[in-house]
Formats: C-alpha cells, structure tokens, sequence
C-alpha cells in the first residue's frame, strides 16, 4: 500500500490533519510586516517541506523521534533564502542535510509550524504552546474560563509579549493552564511570525527564549523545548499513535480506545 503513488494523499491528508497544515494560510500574515511571506510562493514550499519530510520518515521506516529531531529538511532555492541556507538552488525539492547550529531540525524548526501558530501580526507564545501540547505531548488545555478576555496583541511594542502575560496570569483562573502553556510558546520566540529566525522582536527588544518548565529546570530556546519533549518521549510515541489512530478511524478516540494505543 505505501509503495502505491496513492499513499502520497495519506501523506497529505494526515499532515493536514495531525499538523494542522490545511489551516496554513487561514491567517494570513500581515503584507506590510512580512511582504517575504507574499514572493515567490512561499508558502506552498513551507506546507511541501513538512509534507516531504513526513513521507521520508515513512518510507524510510526512520525512528519517529525524527520528527522532534533531525539533521536533514527539505528545501527548495526560496525556502533555503527564507532559512538563510546557503548552496540550494533551482525550484526543485531536495533533502538537505543541516548543520549542527541550523535551528531547523525536526518539525519545530520548520516555517510551516512556525507560521500557522502565528497571529498574523505578532507572534503567539500561547498558539503556539497549545500547538505543542495538543499535538506533541497529547494535553490539550481546555478552553479558557467564560468572562476571561482574550490577549489582544501590541502591535505598537509598548509592552512585550512577557509582560502582557505577566498579567494575564495574575487572573487565578488564568495561571493553572499557562504555566504550562506558555514556557513551551516563549521557547520558540526565535522565530517571527512566518518562521524566520530573529535576535530581536517587533518591538526591536532582544528575544528572551528563557523560562523554566512546570515541571522543574530552565531552558533556552528551540534546543531546551527539543530537548524537553525527547525526555517525554514516551509522551510524545503515545500521542502520535493516537492521532494515528483517530485518523484511520475517522473518529475522536475513547476511552475503550486505549489498550490499543498502549
């Protein structure tokens, strides 16, 4: 069946589905802020890339720990230009191996997440944290409190992304589900709003990717939120199972569900 060109619609329909790339596009980035978004397609080449190198890791039989981790993306010239890789060129797809300091390996570092998990405007520490959760490590928080208001962006900078949830979580209702949210989002402030990698935010204040988990110890960055999922790995194995399995059943799973998941 996976030898079948007919698998390659799995292959899209279960990306769109687990990783949310159908939704790529839904909020569209702001043309004023990221005019790069609008040249040369390329968002196409963002949803392509992820695409690809899912389907490497099936027809490969690679370890799905590949998918937190890896050395090798798929890129094409405009894509390469949006990473800042030097040496791709032409339209044409093709693996890549990537450097050790490339903060682009697994799916975390890939511009498809990073941009779909945006706002349009500013980036989304909470979007994003929830992506994470929901999608990695199988805890999708629950809906915020009636009454609560939601955190309307800065676009002006007079304040960071911090701060504001700084106060947010001054609201008890708030605090329980981000402090697990949000140190997951901040960990990827090293990207923008279409997945390029920045030293400064949109205020032009240097990007802070420090926090420390609900769970105990600090991190920095792409590589401490990496480095904290492969330590859940099991986590991680059991929630792409489920989604797996919701997929092929065509249905949310239940409890009756999980002797097969385990």
């Amino acid at each position: 069946m996976l030898a079948d060109p007919r698998s390659r619609a799995f292959v899209n329909s279960f990306t769109g589905q687990w990783l949310g790339l159908d939704q790529l596009g839904e909020m569209p980035p702001d043309p004023k802020r990221f005019r790069d978004y609008y040249r040369g397609e390329l968002e196409s080449a963002m949803r392509e890339e992820s695409r690809r190198f899912f389907a490497h890791v099936l027809d490969k039989n690679l370890d799905v720990a590949h998918f937190l981790d890896a050395d090798f993306t798929f890129l094409n010239q405009r894509l390469a230009e949006h990473y800042g890789i030097e040496g791709v060129e032409g339209p044409a797809f093709r693996r890549v191996r990537l450097e050790q300091a490339t903060p682009r390996g697994g799916l975390l570092g890939q511009a498809s997440i990073l941009t779909l998990t945006s706002n349009g405007t500013v980036t989304s520490p909470v979007v994003r944290g929830v992506w994470v959760l929901g999608n990695l490590l199988g805890n999708t928080p629950d809906p915020p409190p009636a009454g609560v208001a939601e955190l309307e962006p800065d676009t002006r900078g007079a304040t960071t992304i911090r701060e504001q949830l700084d106060r947010h979580r001054s609201d008890k209702r708030c605090a329980t589900c981000h402090r697990h949210i949000d140190p997951l989002g901040f960990a990827l402030e090293h990207f923008d709003g279409i997945g390029a990698f920045r030293s400064v935010t949109e205020a032009g204040a240097p990007v802070d990717a420090s926090g420390s988990f609900p769970t105990g110890g600090e991190f920095e960055g792409l590589g401490g939120l990496r480095a904290f999922i492969l330590g859940h790995r099991e986590a991680f194995a059991e929630t792409f199972i489920e989604k797996l399995l919701a997929y092929a059943l065509g249905r949310e799973l239940e409890v009756f569900d999980l002797p097969t998941v385990r």
